[in-house]
């Protein structure tokens, strides 16, 4: 979710009186508990169990902060080419201007996370000084050949408290031992080995199945894998399959609208899982395996004078369709051959920021009043409280009485409100729960369905038509098991068009995942 400041609010367990039955207690009744020691009656009823798969430590941190900077740079920048050929002179890598430290700086203001770096793409060039080869910058003129493009990212990264990944490519269009499985994978873990013992902390490592002239070219990933995990404990290793976060299917930053955090890796290979499968997840996946999306801001993943970046419009759509579909947006943003982050993609960021500053940074709920259809040791165990929903994190949230068959969020905003953004956040460290749900909305004919969203996990976005309403309930349809709602936000989106909301107005729930364990809610007619 959005780092923006957001309003406090406190309003304990309150319950709107409106919302609920008037029961008239005996006097000696209420007596006869005053007079009970309360040793007798303080036992709370402890927090549900998680249902897993559940995120670890790391996979946590990475989701609490989701977005992330990519940095395409290298020849390929001076040669005007996506994948180079692994026999351009060195010599043309000279960014006389470069400077690491605006490109952290135009991240962080951005509202990235980490930035993560291409230390080496196809063509075998490596940003670092690497021991086992002479195709990197101490062959360029750049700083005599003294230069560490990945050392002073490193150093700007960690003054600036941004987390530092790395692109290591597979596929080396330039090492002789290329081709030759054993030597190859010597040489690769040999620089992997440099690259996380000389830098600090790394991260993020991006792995790929890259792979060029030789198709007979065995990667040892679970070697890479024990190796990445063995010299930084705590990085995250990106993938098709994992293990930590995985490839989303496509290239242009876009989740499917069904996007579970769980999938079983055993059913993934890297460079060739269907991707149907990782698009969406898999609701009875046995791993916690959360999505990347990954896109440029330009049409190619390097800078070319040629292009020019997508409009912010453009980005907002991208936003909405990862990050707000449960998964990290990893928005590549490529340096120019003079080293730098060129004015009119910083330009295009900072009003990608405003808009979201825009949009997310008031939630139009905060002053309303909620009831629920229940509450986990009842109205008086403030620890699982409707209100919940309103305070920032996800480490509180509403969680309903066990076994219902109905779950409902009834919120009374006190006054007519305009939106048409509905946030919702699941506290994932309990794992990932809601199959379906939708919001209503009351008028004068009864209730009426807005919205209808499948999967929520981390965060989830849905846009619809401008909707001005004073009652509102979020109804749970299907869960893997009791569902918890960590946040609910109401926004209103001034830039979205109705060509970008058109899709959410049916559920796109694969019906070949369903999971038929799931606990249905059989009550969709309850009212107020």
């Amino acid at each position: 979710m959005e780092n923006f400041p957001r309003k406090g609010h406190n309003h304990g367990s309150k319950i709107p009186n409106c919302a609920l039955p008037n029961f008239q207690f005996p006097v000696l009744l209420v007596l006869a508990l005053w007079l009970v020691p309360s040793s007798s009656i303080s036992n709370l009823k402890p927090p549900p169990l998680p249902i897993l798969p559940i995120p670890n430590a790391f996979q946590l941190e990475w989701q609490l902060n989701n977005m992330a900077m990519f940095l395409h740079f290298g020849l390929n920048t001076f040669d005007d080419s996506e994948w180079g050929t692994g026999h351009v002179d060195p010599s043309n890598f000279n960014p006389i201007n470069f400077n690491a430290t605006q490109w952290v700086r135009v991240a962080k203001e951005s509202g990235f996370s980490r930035v993560i770096l291409t230390v080496k793409h196809h063509d075998g060039f490596c940003l670092w000084p690497s021991e086992y080869t002479d195709y990197s910058v101490r062959s360029s003129n750049w700083r005599n050949g003294t230069g560490d493009v990945l050392a002073e990212l490193a150093v700007a990264a960690k003054d600036a408290g941004i987390g530092l990944g790395i692109y290591l490519s597979p596929w080396d269009r330039h090492e002789t031992s290329y081709g030759k499985t054993p030597e190859y994978n010597e040489y690769y873990m040999a620089q992997m080995t440099e690259l996380l013992t000389r830098y600090g902390e790394i991260k993020d490592v991006f792995l790929d199945g890259a792979k060029g002239e030789a198709p007979d070219m065995e990667y040892f990933f679970e070697s890479w894998f024990s190796l990445i995990h063995q010299l930084q404990p705590g990085a995250i290793i990106f993938s098709d399959a994992g293990p930590d976060t995985r490839w989303i299917g496509d290239e242009t930053g876009v989740a499917g609208s069904s996007c579970w955090s769980l999938l079983n890796r055993s059913a993934c290979q890297i460079g060739g899982s269907d991707t149907q499968y990782l698009i969406g997840g898999d609701p009875i996946g046995v791993d916690w395996v959360p999505g990347t999306c990954d896109s440029s801001i330009r049409p190619g993943w390097f800078w070319h004078a040629s292009e020019v970046p997508k409009s912010a419009k453009n980005l907002l759509d991208m936003y909405y369709k990862s990050a707000g579909r449960n998964c990290h947006l990893l928005l590549n943003v490529p340096p120019n051959s003079s080293g730098l982050i060129s004015d009119e993609d910083i330009q295009v960021l900072r009003e990608f920021s405003e808009l979201r500053r825009s949009i997310f940074s008031r939630n139009l709920a905060i002053h309303a009043l909620f009831n629920a259809s229940s509450i986990r040791g009842g109205i008086g165990d403030s620890r699982f409280s409707p209100y919940n929903v309103l305070e920032e994190g996800i480490y509180t949230y509403w969680a309903p009485e066990e076994d219902q068959s109905t779950w409902i969020l009834y919120i009374d905003l006190q006054e007519l409100v305009s939106f048409n953004v509905l946030q919702l956040q699941e506290p994932i460290q309990m794992g990932q729960r809601v199959i379906e749900f939708h919001l209503e909305t009351l008028n004068e004919g009864g209730w009426k369905r807005v919205i209808n969203g499948t999967t929520i996990g981390y965060q989830r976005l849905l846009r619809f038509p401008k909707l001005i309403s004073q009652h509102l309930k979020l109804v749970i349809d299907k869960s893997r098991a009791d569902p918890l709602v960590s946040f609910l936000g109401l926004h209103m989106d001034q830039f979205s068009t109705f060509s970008d909301v058109k899709d959410q107005y049916l559920p796109h729930f694969n019906g070949s995942q369903v999971l038929h364990s799931a606990l249905p809610n059989k009550s969709r007619s309850a009212t107020m």
